[in-house]
C-alpha cells in the first residue's frame, strides 16, 4: 500500500508540479516502472518531472473503453501524442509541466507493465480524480466521434535525417542483419541495456528480433544511431553501413567526450606520447568523415599500407586524422605499438632531415625508456641514413605502430617515408601517394576528400567560442555560416575574432560577404596569418600556364559542375589536353570532380572562386567576354543541340556570361530571338527561359521582354509535351501587336513558301488571357496546390502519387518526390516553409524536409480510411498538424471529435485558436485548439430544406476571413459566409444549379474569396458587398483547389486538366464577353466569313464581315427551345416559328434550293418543313434520338431523298415528299455516331460505338465492307473527294484510312476523341479535330501541323472549299478562324 500511495504521490506532484517530495516520489515510481527511468532521476526536479511525463505519454494506451465523461482544463504550450484513436494533449510551459492531463476520463495503461502494476496505475488514476480540479461536461446522447487528428512535429530525440534514413532503409536491414551479433557492440558503447536486449532475444525469429531492435532505435538519440552504424561496420555489413553513414547525426562535445572519445587514460597516453595534437578549445565531431577514415585504418591490422585524407585548404584534414585515431579499439586491435604523430608542412631538404632526426630520436627515447638496455644512436646524417633508421624503428622496435604525416606538399618529401609502414597522411595535392612505391592490390592507398561542415556544427562551433547556445545566437551567424561555406578553417577564424570582440557580429558578416580575406586572420593554431595567404599558397604551387587557366575559372557560377568540354571551348585546347589539366588541379585539391557522372564533371568550391574573384576583381569582365567570344567562335553555325552536359551548360549560362561581360546587344539579339526560345525550350524546358528573363529584367527592353515572358508563361505546358511543339505555330497565336508574333510570322511565310504550313488565328485580337501562368507539373490530376508562407514556391500533389515544389514566379522544379503508394489529396507548408505535410489514399501522413527532399516523420497507423486534408498552423509559436479523413468510428468510441461522417477538411484560424472541420454529415465544426473541446457547431445541410430529404449534403471546405471574425464554408452549388461569435449567417452565394463548388479560400489581404467550380471556372466574390468581382476561365476540368498567396496578390488554382494555372488578383475581371456554343454554322462567299452560333446567354449570334443578306437558321435559341425559327441575316427578322417537335431538336438543314427545312429531334422524329408555310412531313420510325441526317441523292435529274441514322443502331431512307420509308437497316450493334456519303453518291459509310465502320452500297443497300480494328467508339469518318479513300476517327484517338484497293493508307494517332475529318481537294492533307486541331499527310501518315486551342473538345470543324480557312468552336466558347499562312 505505500508503494501505491507513493506512486500516486509521484502522478499528483507531476500533474500540480509540485516539486515536494519529488525525489521520494519519483524512486517509488522507478521501482513501480521496472527501473525504465533509470536514466532520469540524476536530473533536477523540474526536469526530471518534464521527462517523466513525456515518457509517460509516449506510453499510455487504452484501459476501458466507457469511461465516465471529464477532463481537465489546460493552458501553456502544447504537447500532443496520438494513441490509437484518443487525442491527448498535455500542456509545457516555462521548464516543467502546468497541467495533467486525462482526455474524456478514459483510464490507461503504461505498456510493458504486470497486470498487478496495470491494477495499480489504474486505482492512481482513480485516486487523482478526487484531488485534482475537474471540469466536468453533460455526457452526450451520442458520444461525438473525432475524425481529425492533431500531431506535434520534430519530438523525436533522433536527428530527422538519421530517423528518415532508418525508416527509408528498414526493409533491407531487416532482411539482412542479426540482432544478436550487434546488440554485443551496442550495449558495450552505453545504448542498449540489458533487459532491452533480452526482450529482443525473446522474438522468435531473427527478422523479428531485427524489427524489434530497428523499432527500440527509433525511439532512441543520436548516439544509438552512430553505435549502430559502428557495429554495422565491425561485423562486416559494409553494404548496409553504407546506407546510413550520409545521415550520420551530429553529437554535441559533452555527449562525443562521453560516448565515441574513446577517452581512456591508455589512448591519451599512447596519443600524447606520439606526440598526436589535442582536441582544439573548440571541437565539433564530424562523425561521418572520421568513421570513413576508421574504417580504413582497420585494413591496415594486418598489413603496412597508405591512407590518405586530402582536401583543400582549411577543409579540417589535420583535426580528422588526430580525431580518427582517438578510438580504444582502433588502437589496441590496430596498432599496439603506438601512434606517431609528425608536421610536415612546405620545406626544404635540410628541414626534413631536421624533422625526421626529432622523430627517430623520439622514437628511440620512448624505446629506452621501456626497455633500459637499448642505446641511443647518434643523429642520422644525412636524409639517406635517417629514412634507413627510421625504417629500422618502425620495423623492429615498432612493428605494429602508425605513422601519421600531416600536411604532405611535395612528393620528394613523401618518399622519405617510403620505408613499407603503415601511413597516415593529409596532403592538398591526391597525387602524391602514386610515387609510394609497392603500391599493390594488398598494399591499400584510400583516398578521401573533406567536405565542409554542415550548418549545425558551424553554428555549434560558434556557439562555444562566444559560450552561448546555439539557438541563442544572433541572426547573424546563419549568415556567416552560409558565408564561410562550412570551411572549418574559416568558422574558427570568425569564431576566434569573435571571442575577442563578441559584438561584431555585422561587421564579420560584411567583411565576409566583401571578400576581405586579409581582414580574417587571427589564430594561433595554423600557418597562415589570414585566408588570402591559405589560397594564394595552393595557386602558387602551379605552373605558370596552368596558372592562367586557373584563373579562368573565375567565372563559373556558385555551385555549378562543368564538363572538360566547356573547359576545351574556353581555352581552345583539345578535350585531352583539358583533361590532363583538370587532372592537375583536382590532385592539388585546387578543384573537386563529381565521379558520379560520366563524363566527369569539375567544380570549384565556394571558398576557393570566392577568393578566384577577389583576386580578379579587376579583370572579370573581359574574363567573361572571353567566355562569350570562344562560345561564338566555337558555334558560329547555331547553338549545340546534343543535350548532353556541354550543351545543357551553355544554355544555362550564355546569358549569365553575356550580362557579366556587358554585351548588352549580344544579350538583346540572344534572348529575343525565337530560335533561342525555340531551342532551349525543347532541351531545358521553358520554367529556365522564364527565369532568365526575370534575372535580367533591368538590362532588357521592358514592353519586348514583356512579350516573350507571356508567350512563355502562358505556353509552358504546352512547350513541355513530347513530341514537342512547333513554336512558330504557338507564337501565331500571340497579339498581332507582340514582338514574338511578328517572328514568327516571318518564319512561317518563309517556311510556307517551301511547303511549310501555318495558320494564323486572324480573329484573337478580342481575346486576352488573365493568367499569369499556366504550368503541368503532374501526368494526372491536381489534387492539392498551395503557396509556400514566402510566397516563393508552389507545392503540388495529385493522382500521380508525386509531390512536387517549383517556383512561383517560372514554374522552374526544384524538388519531386514519389511521395505516396496511393494518390496525394493534399500538401500543406508550414509556417516557415522549411517542411511539408502530406496526406493520401494510402491512410499515411507524412512529413518531408522541404530543402533535402527528405522524409522527416510518418504517421500511418492514426487513421483508418483515405486522409482527406492537412494543415499546419499558420503561425510558429505551436507547431502543430491537423489532419482528417473518412475514418466511421463505432458511437460507442468515445473519441475527441463530434462528425458522424467523413472529414472532408480541417483549417486553423488565423491566430491558431480554432480549428475548423467539415464533414459530409453536413455540419461544419469549430473546436478549441487549447482544449481540444468543441465550441461551435453549425448545420449547414439546413441551407438546404428542399434537398436534405433527398440527398446528403455534404460540407466541402471551410475557409477563415483575414480577421478571423466570419468564417466561409462551401456546399453544393453554394457559398455560406457565418459570424464567428453568432454562428448567424451573413450571406450566401449561389452559383450555377449545374456546377458543383470544389473550393473556397479567403483572401488574406481583402475581403475577397475564391471559389472552385466543377465546371471549369473559378469565381472572385467581395463578401463585403456580395458581389461577383471576376471569372477566371481557362481550365479544361474540374478545378479541385484555389488559393491566393500569403499577400493576397496571386491567386493559384489546379485541376483535373493537370495544370495549375496562376492569376493576379489585381488583373483578373467579371468577363463582359459572351462565350459561343460548339454547335454553329458558317457561310463562306468569295472570301467573306458569316459564323452564326448560339451563346450562353441564349441568344443567336452572327459575326462576319461584308455580309448579305441570307437565311441562316440555327436552334434552339429562343424561348420556344422546341420550335425552330427561321432569320432572316443579318437584321434578324424572324420569319417563320416552326412549332411540332415534343422534345429537343438536334440538327437542322436548309435544302440546295432553300424553300425547305429539315429537323431533326430527340423525339426520335425527322420533320420535312415548308417553312414560308410551316406545312411539314413527319418521318417516323426511329427508336431513339436522331442527331444527324444527309440529302442523299442517286443522280443529278433524281428526286432527292433524305438519309437518317439514329442511336437505335439503324440507317433509314426516306422519300421527304411522302414522308414513305424506303429503307431500314440494322447496321451495328451499338448506336450509329456518323455517316458520311461518298462524292459520287455510289457508297455511303456509318461509324458506330460497336467500334467497328462500315461501306455501304447506296444502289443495293450492302455493306460492301466491314472495317474492324478500333480500339474504341468509333465517332467520325469522311470520304476523300475522289472517293477512293475513307478516314474514320475513335475515341482513343486513332485515324484510320482504308482505301478501295484494301490497304491501310494511314494510321495515326490523334490524340483524345476525333470528332471531325476533312479531306483536302487534292486529298493530300487530312484535317482532325478533337482536343486540337491537326493536319496529316495522307501519304506518310505524319502530321503536318498542329493547332492548340484555349479551350479543348471541338465538336466541328467548318472548312473553306478551298481548304485554306478553318472554323470551329472550342468548349469554353471561344471562336477560331484559321487561315493558311501564304
Amino acid at each position: 500500500m505505500s508503494l501505491f500511495r507513493a506512486t500516486v504521490k509521484c502522478l499528483i506532484s507531476i500533474a500540480k508540479c509540485n516539486t515536494k517530495d519529488t525525489e521520494l516520489a519519483l524512486q517509488a515510481y522507478k521501482f513501480t516502472m521496472n527501473n525504465k527511468l533509470s536514466r532520469i532521476t540524476r536530473q533536477p526536479a523540474p526536469i526530471c518531472l518534464v521527462t517523466v511525463k513525456c515518457m509517460l505519454y509516449l506510453t499510455l494506451s487504452r484501459v476501458r473503453e466507457t469511461p465516465p465523461h471529464w477532463s481537465f482544463q489546460t493552458g501553456g504550450s502544447c504537447f500532443c501524442y496520438n494513441s490509437g484513436r484518443t487525442l491527448l494533449i498535455s500542456k509545457i510551459g516555462g521548464d516543467f509541466c502546468q497541467n495533467y492531463i486525462i482526455l474524456k476520463g478514459n483510464y490507461y495503461k503504461l505498456e510493458h507493465l504486470s497486470s498487478v502494476d496495470s491494477e495499480l496505475l489504474c486505482r492512481a488514476n482513480r485516486y487523482i480524480s478526487h484531488h485534482l480540479p475537474i471540469h466536468h461536461h453533460s455526457s452526450p446522447a451520442t458520444p461525438p466521434v473525432w475524425s481529425d487528428q492533431v500531431w506535434p512535429v520534430g519530438m523525436a530525440m533522433m536527428e530527422e535525417g538519421a530517423r528518415s534514413c532508418l525508416l527509408q532503409s528498414r526493409s533491407s536491414l531487416e532482411q539482412d542483419i542479426r540482432a544478436s551479433y550487434l546488440m554485443d557492440h551496442m550495449i558495450s558503447d552505453g545504448v542498449l541495456t540489458g533487459d532491452e536486449e533480452d526482450r529482443i532475444r525473446s522474438k522468435p525469429t531473427r527478422r523479428e528480433q531485427a524489427a524489434a531492435l530497428l523499432e527500440l532505435l527509433l525511439r532512441k538519440d543520436n548516439q544509438a544511431y552512430i553505435s549502430f552504424y559502428n557495429a554495422l561496420v565491425r561485423e562486416s555489413y559494409g553494404d548496409l553501413a553504407s546506407l546510413l553513414h550520409n545521415s550520420l547525426p551530429l553529437v554535441s562535445p559533452e555527449a562525443e567526450k562521453s560516448f565515441s572519445d574513446g577517452g581512456t587514460r591508455y589512448v591519451q597516453a599512447v596519443l600524447s606520447e606520439g606526440g598526436v595534437p589535442q582536441r582544439p578549445v573548440v571541437f565539433v565531431s564530424r562523425p561521418a568523415l572520421m568513421n570513413r577514415v576508421r574504417e580504413k585504418l582497420y585494413r591496415l591490422q594486418k598489413e603496412p599500407g597508405w591512407v590518405t585524407v586530402f582536401g583543400m585548404a582549411g577543409s579540417g584534414k589535420s583535426v580528422l586524422a588526430a580525431e580518427a585515431v582517438r578510438d580504444h579499439a582502433l588502437i589496441t586491435e590496430c596498432f599496439p605499438g603506438g601512434v606517431h604523430w609528425l608536421s610536415i608542412g612546405q620545406l626544404d631538404r635540410s628541414d626534413l632531415l631536421v624533422r625526421i632526426q626529432s622523430l627517430c630520436f623520439r622514437l628511440e627515447q620512448q624505446s629506452q625508456e621501456k626497455d633500459p638496455s637499448s642505446s641511443l644512436h647518434r643523429p642520422p646524417g644525412s636524409l639517406e641514413e635517417a629514412k634507413e633508421r627510421l625504417r629500422f624503428l618502425m620495423h623492429r622496435r615498432y612493428p605494429r605502430s602508425l605513422l601519421i604525416l600531416d600536411d604532405i606538399w611535395d612528393s620528394s618529401v613523401l618518399k622519405a617515408f617510403d620505408i613499407q609502414c603503415r601511413v597516415l597522411l593529409t596532403t592538398r595535392d591526391r597525387s602524391l601517394a602514386d610515387c609510394v612505391s609497392g603500391v599493390t592490390t594488398n598494399n591499400y592507398d584510400f583516398i578521401y576528400r573533406t567536405l565542409g561542415l554542415e550548418e549545425g556544427q558551424a553554428l555549434e562551433i560558434l556557439a562555444l567560442y562566444v559560450n552561448r547556445k546555439p539557438q541563442r545566437l544572433p541572426e547573424q551567424a546563419r549568415s556567416i555560416v552560409r558565408e564561410c561555406k562550412g570551411s572549418p578553417l574559416v568558422v574558427s577564424l570568425i569564431g576566434a575574432l569573435l571571442r575577442e570582440f563578441p559584438d561584431r557580429w555585422a561587421y564579420y558578416l560584411h567583411t565576409l560577404q566583401q571578400k576581405k580575406f586579409k581582414r580574417i586572420r587571427k589564430s594561433s593554431s595554423y600557418d597562415y596569418d589570414a585566408l588570402d595567404q591559405a589560397m594564394a599558397a595552393s595557386i602558387q604551387v602551379l605552373s605558370e600556364e596552368h596558372r592562367e587557366l586557373y584563373i579562368d575559372l573565375t567565372v563559373l557560377e556558385k555551385d555549378v559542375k562543368v564538363p572538360a568540354k566547356v573547359l576545351s571551348v574556353l581555352w581552345d585546347l583539345e578535350p585531352e589536353e583539358v583533361e590532363d589539366v583538370l587532372q592537375d588541379f583536382v590532385n592539388k585539391s585546387l578543384l573537386f570532380r563529381d565521379c558520379h557522372h560520366r563524363p566527369y564533371l569539375y567544380y570549384l568550391h565556394d571558398l576557393q572562386l570566392d577568393f578566384l574573384a577577389e583576386m580578379n576583381r579587376s579583370g572579370l569582365e573581359s574574363l567573361h567576354t572571353k567566355v562569350v567570344r570562344q562560345y561564338q567562335q566555337r558555334y558560329s553555325k547555331g547553338p549545340p543541340t546534343s543535350g548532353d552536359e556541354e550543351c545543357l551548360y551553355w544554355f544555362r549560362f550564355l546569358t549569365y556570361h553575356m550580362a557579366k561581360a556587358n554585351l548588352t546587344q549580344e544579350l538583346y539579339s540572344l534572348m529575343f530571338s525565337l530560335d533561342w526560345v525555340r531551342t532551349k525550350a525543347q532541351i531545358m524546358g521553358p520554367a529556365h527561359l522564364i527565369n532568365d528573363y526575370l534575372e535580367y529584367s533591368t538590362i532588357l527592353d521592358k514592353e519586348v521582354r514583356g512579350h516573350f515572358q507571356e508567350f512563355l508563361s502562358l505556353n509552358g505546358h504546352q512547350l513541355e509535351q513530347r513530341p514537342f511543339p512547333d513554336v512558330v505555330q504557338l507564337a501565331l497565336s500571340q497579339p498581332d501587336s507582340s514582338e514574338v508574333y511578328r517572328q514568327a510570322l516571318l518564319q512561317a511565310q518563309e517556311r510556307a513558301t517551301r511547303g511549310g504550313l501555318y495558320l494564323d488565328w486572324v480573329n484573337k485580337s478580342s481575346l486576352k488571357s488573365l493568367s499569369r501562368l499556366v504550368v503541368q507539373p503532374h501526368q494526372g490530376s491536381i489534387y492539392s496546390a498551395c503557396f509556400s508562407h514566402d510566397g516563393t514556391k508552389i507545392a503540388s500533389c495529385g493522382s500521380s502519387k508525386t509531390l512536387r515544389v517549383f517556383k512561383s514566379t517560372s514554374g522552374e522544379k526544384l524538388l519531386e518526390i514519389q511521395a505516396h503508394d496511393d494518390e496525394v489529396l493534399c500538401c500543406a507548408f508550414s509556417p516557415d516553409d522549411h517542411l511539408l505535410a502530406t496526406c493520401s489514399s494510402d491512410r499515411k501522413v507524412k512529413v518531408w524536409n522541404v530543402e533535402r527532399g527528405t522524409l522527416m516523420r510518418m504517421f500511418e497507423d492514426e487513421h483508418e480510411e483515405q486522409v482527406n486534408h492537412c494543415q499546419f498552423t499558420n503561425t510558429r509559436r505551436r507547431l502543430l498538424l491537423a489532419t482528417c479523413s473518412n475514418d466511421k468510428f463505432m458511437n460507442t468510441k468515445n473519441t475527441m471529435f463530434g462528425h458522424l461522417e467523413p472529414v472532408n477538411h480541417c483549417c486553423f484560424s488565423p491566430d491558431d485558436a480554432y480549428l475548423s472541420t467539415s464533414s459530409s454529415d453536413g455540419t461544419l465544426k469549430l473546436w478549441e485548439v487549447s482544449s481540444a473541446n468543441e465550441w461551435k457547431s453549425i448545420d449547414v445541410a439546413d441551407m438546404f430544406p428542399e434537398q436534405r430529404e433527398q440527398t446528403e449534403v455534404m460540407v466541402k471546405c471551410s475557409t477563415w476571413s483575414a480577421g478571423g471574425r466570419t468564417i466561409i464554408c462551401a456546399a453544393r452549388n453554394a457559398v455560406f459566409v457565418f459570424d464567428v461569435e453568432t454562428a448567424a449567417m451573413l450571406l450566401e452565394i449561389r452559383t450555377s444549379r449545374l456546377s458543383t463548388v470544389q473550393y473556397c479560400h479567403a483572401c488574406p489581404s481583402s475581403n475577397l474569396v475564391a471559389i472552385a467550380l466543377s465546371h471549369y471556372a473559378v469565381e472572385l466574390w467581395d463578401i463585403e458587398t456580395s458581389k461577383k468581382m471576376a471569372d477566371c476561365s481557362g481550365h479544361l476540368s474540374w478545378v479541385h483547389g484555389v488559393q491566393f498567396s500569403p499577400d493576397g496578390s496571386l491567386l493559384l488554382s489546379c485541376s483535373d486538366d493537370q495544370t495549375i494555372r496562376v492569376w493576379e488578383t489585381n488583373k483578373v475581371h467579371t468577363s463582359s464577353a459572351v462565350c459561343l456554343k460548339r454547335d454553329s454554322d458558317v457561310l463562306f462567299n468569295n472570301g467573306d466569313i458569316t459564323v452564326v452560333a448560339a451563346d450562353n446567354r441564349n441568344r443567336l449570334q452572327v459575326r462576319g464581315i461584308d455580309m448579305e443578306s441570307s437565311v441562316i437558321c440555327l436552334s434552339p435559341f429562343s424561348s420556344l427551345p422546341l420550335s425552330p425559327q427561321v432569320l432572316e441575316v443579318p437584321s434578324g427578322t424572324s420569319l417563320a416559328t416552326l412549332q411540332g417537335h415534343t422534345r429537343a431538336v438536334l440538327h437542322c438543314q436548309f435544302t440546295p434550293e432553300g424553300h425547305t427545312l429539315i429537323t431533326s429531334s430527340e423525339d426520335t422524329t425527322i420533320r420535312v418543313w415548308r417553312w414560308r408555310t410551316c406545312e411539314c412531313v413527319v418521318l417516323e420510325g426511329h427508336k431513339e434520338q436522331v442527331r444527324c441526317f444527309s440529302l442523299l441523292t442517286t443522280t443529278p435529274s433524281s428526286e432527292t431523298h433524305l438519309l437518317s441514322w439514329s442511336f437505335d443502331g439503324t440507317i433509314k431512307v426516306w422519300d421527304m415528299s411522302s414522308g414513305e420509308r424506303l429503307q431500314d437497316l440494322v447496321c451495328h450493334q451499338g448506336a450509329v455516331l456518323a455517316c458520311d456519303m461518298s462524292p459520287d453518291g455510289q457508297l455511303f459509310a456509318t461509324t458506330s460505338a460497336d467500334k467497328t465502320a462500315k461501306v455501304w452500297s447506296s444502289a443495293s443497300w450492302e455493306c460492301v465492307r466491314l472495317l474492324n480494328g478500333h480500339q474504341d467508339c468509333v465517332r467520325s469518318c469522311r470520304f476523300s473527294w475522289d472517293g477512293r479513300r475513307l478516314a474514320t476517327g475513335d475515341d482513343n484517338g486513332e485515324i484510320r484510312i482504308c482505301s478501295r484497293d484494301n490497304k491501310d493508307a494511314m494510321d495515326s494517332l490523334h490524340g483524345g476523341w476525333v470528332t471531325d475529318l476533312h479531306f483536302s481537294p487534292d486529298n493530300t492533307v487530312l484535317l482532325s479535330t478533337g482536343g486540337y486541331i491537326k493536319w496529316w499527310n495522307v501519304e506518310k501518315g505524319e502530321a503536318l501541323q498542329t493547332f492548340y486551342p484555349t479551350g479543348a473538345n471541338l465538336k466541328r470543324i467548318h472548312v473553306s472549299p478551298d481548304f485554306s480557312t478553318f472554323v470551329t468552336i472550342d468548349n469554353i466558347g471561344i471562336l477560331y478562324i484559321l487561315k493558311k499562312v501564304e
